[in-house]
């Protein structure tokens, strides 16, 4: 038997210690030029030894996503593919959170790092990564106002390169895949809109507002009166800056403001798009509890949400999305959420699974980063954009895997005017 030759013999060695696997399903190729693994599998290529080095000192999701945030470690082809192989070996496939390696397998990745020159000091984390634990209590009004700078504040004509023209940043709603994003955007705020029954003359809070398109669209064709809240500063510029272009300005206010700092009720109706994933578990029932108050009898609440649905998993805060993306996002089952809505008082009408949507919206705004990559990364940072690239692509999956869900859940608060007798109303 001949002797395995370069260094990506031993980096599939280290790489299947961390998944573990025995064998990954993939081709790996190191920064000497060698590979290994199955030819013609997804491409994994290992830039640097400073790959290897994160690895061996987080050996979990947290040190490939800092591999391949730092550009250590790279998917050169179809990003897709190599995610979806790497997803579906070993403790990816596990749905768990990452099993600590034994002492054993921790020597061998300590002895592949000597073998291969690449043992020292752990590299710096990624300038992108943040830890939110240094700001505050969790869920404080403080780490909250952080937690969403940190993702929401890096540029608006970055996340215009990303959203499209529609600047909305949730699940979009798609008649067919042909459609287009703007109109499966547009869609979605129209039966956002229906299903709380908006007319003339109604006053209603868009709580998390984003860049105010639902606030812009539900004014404009309902002739409603909107509030918006972020705790974003750069969206609620922005959006201000579109309702005044629009000419909406005697129509809609978009605040900054903690959606628990909203006193100033009754409201006919009640969005939350895409928002409640930053509640957090602990408070969820709070939240709902403080948006019965805020509506009157018979007034709508429509919450549209992430959901988790591969069962019970404890929140990994030393994981890619709490360090890169949500810090301190939740993604809730939709059974808490009903819980929780129920248990402050509302009735719920309606729910809506768009599971199937996100995945389609996912992969439209990783088209839209791919094709202006340059771009992104002049308006933000290469790093940055390569965490949304991350995010984005193995966020896809995970929706289309069923890991991941998304529900409109249609609530009314008990007294005025009765729901319909039939749904036929909003669809």
């Amino acid at each position: 038997m001949g002797r395995k030759k370069g260094v990506a013999p031993r980096l599939a060695e280290a790489l299947g210690i961390v998944l573990g696997t025995e064998e990954i399903p993939m081709r790996l190729r190191a920064w000497d030029g060698s590979e290994a693994g199955p030819t013609g599998a997804p491409v994994i290529e290992f830039r640097s030894r400073r790959g290897l080095r994160r690895m061996l000192w987080s050996p979990n999701q947290l040190g490939l996503s800092r591999a391949f945030v730092a550009g250590d470690v790279d998917g050169p082809g179809d990003l897709f593919e190599s995610f979806s192989a790497l997803s579906s070996v070993g403790k990816f496939a596990e749905l768990k959170a990452f099993r600590p390696p034994t002492f054993g397998e921790r020597i061998g990745l300590v002895c592949t790092a000597v073998r291969v020159g690449a043992l020292g000091l752990p590299p710096t984390p990624p300038p992108e990564e943040m830890n939110v634990t240094r700001v505050g209590r969790k869920h404080s009004k403080k780490r909250d106002a952080a937690a969403i700078s940190h993702h929401y504040d890096v540029g608006n004509e970055f996340y215009a390169l990303v959203l499209g023209a529609s600047m909305v940043y949730s699940c979009a709603v798609w008649e067919d895949e042909k459609i287009g994003l703007d109109a499966a955007q547009e869609a979605k705020l129209d039966l956002v809109c229906r299903k709380l029954g908006l007319r003339p003359g109604m006053r209603v809070l868009d709580v998390g507002c984003g860049w105010g398109s639902f606030a812009l669209h539900a004014a404009r064709n309902y002739g409603v009166d909107v509030v918006g809240v972020t705790l974003s500063k750069e969206q609620a510029a922005f959006g201000r800056e579109r309702v005044i272009n629009a000419g909406l300005a005697d129509r809609i206010e978009v605040r900054v403001q903690d959606y628990r700092d909203v006193h100033d009720g009754p409201f006919d109706g009640i969005s939350s798009i895409g928002m409640s994933e930053h509640v957090g578990r602990d408070q969820i029932g709070n939240y709902a509890s403080h948006l019965y108050g805020l509506l009157r009898p018979g007034g709508r609440l429509l919450n549209h949400a992430i959901s988790w649905n591969a069962g019970e998993m404890p929140p990994d805060p030393d994981s890619f999305i709490p360090r890169y993306v949500f810090p301190d996002g939740e993604m809730l089952s939709l059974t808490v959420m009903i819980g929780a809505l129920e248990s402050a008082g509302l009735e719920v009408l309606d729910v809506e699974a768009l599971r199937r949507h996100y995945g389609l919206t996912l992969r439209a705004w990783v088209r839209n980063l791919e094709e202006n990559w340059d771009e992104a990364v002049r308006l933000t940072s290469e790093g940055r954009a390569r965490v949304w690239r991350l995010y984005m692509a193995t966020s896809a999956l995970g929706f289309e895997r069923g890991l991941n869900g998304v529900n409109q859940v249609l609530a009314q608060r008990p007294g005025g005017e009765e729901p319909p007798l039939r749904r036929r109303e909003w669809m």
